[in-house]
């Protein structure tokens, strides 16, 4: 018989934690009991972007998406799909039009403003086999240039395309590439930076992980043209599934002539190697990442010397991330003005997204530069669950700014984040609803910048500390009129002495929260309240007469009785001065009497004074 379905399960990091292996393994025992072995062929698969719906299957040619897929699914799916040809309709994406997914995955809403150049492999080919990737073109590149190009037009092909490094900088890809092909050394390294850090960003995980041949392709065309004969790849401990992966993907290419000795029959000679790192944040800095990956203390060097001068064991050294050199093979293959043709002038190309926070659809997304914020949170990211009211996006992880509402309708492209007070970054976007306190965000980032300083330079060892000591002040009611004032001449002495970017960057959530948000700062500081309800010792908890029914619910589950009455004899009490803001109240009342406030706006019931 010949195949007549082939299932992508996706494997990516989010449905593996969902329990994707055991979904795999039902299919295939339903699958062998069916008979289908021959028509019905199974492919594991990277991250196919919605994380939120995961486990997920891509059932070809018919293009029914399934998601939350369940082991005790498989045999329904077996006997009513595979084997009779009835989609499950209860397990297929609530959008109609998911059921057309296969036109190039362009008519689910999702989908449908996405372009897929970088992910273009990503949950659509086996990321373990590499004929699967040469079926897609993979390696032609490579092959092109080093058999019909030299280093010189290489680099201007980069150079034209306007590719700029996507780890956050947004430096020109073209020009650092130049800069280590002048050096003379005979020996040189090319460098995959994979030390992805920010809280909320998978972008590079999931590439590593769904299209590893990608990465290791752009590598070699870059020591081709740089006159490099060793890379490597530098990859977070945390990452396990992305090394297994990228270490297959190496063992491939060296068995095909992709990797070692004279490559494709040439004189060129290239070889890769996986370093794995503890996993720091600082390490994610050029200078830092090379000091670990000789083994040292992963902590920065001033600069110049810059690493395409002195880098890996003092060799002059060129450095990308993940998303950077899996755009390469694109632009060769299709030329510098195929790729300037998307995005906008200054920023071509696309971008990497991971959505995550307070919005619909959580997962990976790739957009055209130029695309607007409120496209990005609301047409892909399908809005704010549970009807609430939109505050703010983060971009740009710890090292990034808040961005409200008015200003949903800016382009991303990096000059236009910068104008807001933000980055581009590494391409974590974390959404906020209307129940996020701003003032909190700044100290939840603030105290990550400050956990992850190597403490190297006294200007990020201690500002940041300070700084952070400042805005928990203030969350805990606290705040001086002064502290403000405070926080913005230390966030100048961070951005202004600090030795490396991590020190520099360490305010921006700070600076953005009190430029676009001075409101929030002022409730907690002058008024002692917490507008959001979120700082604890800002909030007071009461009961309201008309809702409770003196059930004792409340009184038994509050840890530290806190909560008086008799059941069934009159509405109950908190005693504000004993409460510890715990929640566990308003969580187990069955009438919601329970009330939550925001400091002074209410009167709050203590024993002797009523309820609310």
């Amino acid at each position: 018989m010949t195949r007549r379905l082939d299932v992508l399960v996706c494997s990516g990091a989010a449905c593996v934690s969902s329990h994707s292996a055991k979904v795999r393994e039902a299919l295939t025992q339903e699958i062998s009991r069916q008979g289908l072995g021959d028509e019905v062929r199974l492919v594991e698969t990277g991250c196919m972007g919605p994380c939120e719906l995961g486990p997920v299957l891509l059932v070809y040619p018919d293009g029914a998406f399934y998601i939350r897929v369940q082991p005790g699914d498989a045999a329904e799916i077996v006997e009513e799909h595979f084997l009779k040809g009835r989609p499950v309709q209860r397990l297929l994406w609530e959008d109609p039009e998911a059921r057309r997914i296969a036109e190039k995955r362009k008519l689910v809403p999702f989908f449908e403003k996405q372009s897929k150049i970088v992910l273009a492999n990503c949950g659509m080919i086996d990321p373990e086999n590499i004929e699967e990737y040469i079926a897609a073109n993979g390696y032609e590149a490579l092959g092109v240039a080093i058999t019909e190009k030299t280093s010189e037009q290489l680099i201007q092909t980069i150079i034209d395309s306007g590719l700029r490094g996507r780890g956050g900088a947004g430096f020109s890809t073209g020009l650092k590439w130049g800069f280590v092909a002048r050096e003379e050394s005979p020996t040189k390294y090319v460098v995959c930076n994979g030390d992805e850090g920010d809280p909320g960003a998978f972008m590079d995980r999931s590439l590593l992980e769904g299209d590893p041949h990608s990465i290791i392709e752009g590598m070699a065309i870059a020591a081709y043209a740089t006159g490099a004969a060793k890379g490597y790849i530098y990859v977070r401990a945390e990452y396990p599934l992305a090394i297994k992966r990228l270490r297959t993907a190496i063992e491939q290419a060296r068995h095909e002539g992709l990797l070692g000795e004279r490559i494709l029959e040439t004189g060129f000679s290239f070889d890769l190697e996986v370093r794995i790192g503890a996993g720091a944040f600082v390490c994610g800095e050029e200078t830092a990442l090379i000091a670990s990956l000789e083994g040292q203390r992963g902590t920065p060097l001033p600069r110049p010397p810059y690493p395409s001068t002195v880098g890996v064991f003092g060799k002059p050294t060129l450095i990308n991330n993940v998303e950077t050199w899996a755009n390469i093979r694109h632009i060769i293959l299709h030329g510098a003005e195929w790729f300037r043709s998307v995005g906008t002038d200054k920023s071509p190309g696309t971008k990497v997204f991971a959505l995550s926070g307070n919005v619909c659809n959580t997962g990976l997304v790739e957009v055209p530069m130029g695309t607007t914020l409120r496209e990005l949170v609301f047409d892909i990211g399908g809005g704010i669950p549970g009807g609430k009211g939109f505050k703010a996006v983060q971009t740009g992880g710890p090292s990034g700014g808040c961005i409200p509402a008015e200003h949903l309708d800016t382009p991303i492209d990096y000059e236009s984040l910068k104008a807001l007070g933000t980055i581009m970054g590494s391409g974590g976007v974390i959404v906020m609803d209307e129940d996020t306190c701003m003032v909190n965000i700044a100290k939840f980032f603030l105290d990550f910048s400050c956990d992850e300083s190597c403490g190297k330079c006294i200007p990020c060892r201690i500002g940041t500390r300070q700084m952070k000591g400042i805005l928990e002040r203030i969350t805990e009611g606290q705040g001086r009129p002064d502290d403000v004032g405070k926080l913005r001449e230390l966030a100048s002495v961070l951005k202004a002495t600090s030795l490396c970017g991590l020190g520099q960057a360490a305010p921006n959530p700070v600076l953005s929260t009190l430029e676009h948000f001075a409101d929030e700062y002022d409730a907690h500081i002058v008024d002692h309240r917490c507008p959001a309800k979120v700082c604890k010792p800002l909030i007071r908890y009461g009961i309201d007469k008309s809702q409770c029914r003196s059930c004792d619910v409340c009184r038994k589950a509050c840890p530290v009785e806190a909560i008086s009455g008799t059941p069934g004899g009159g509405p109950y009490v908190v005693d504000d001065e004993v409460c510890i803001r715990c929640g566990s109240c308003a969580d187990v009342c069955p009438f919601g009497a329970i009330h939550v406030a925001a400091g002074a706006e209410v009167s709050v019931a203590v024993p002797g004074n009523g309820a609310i």
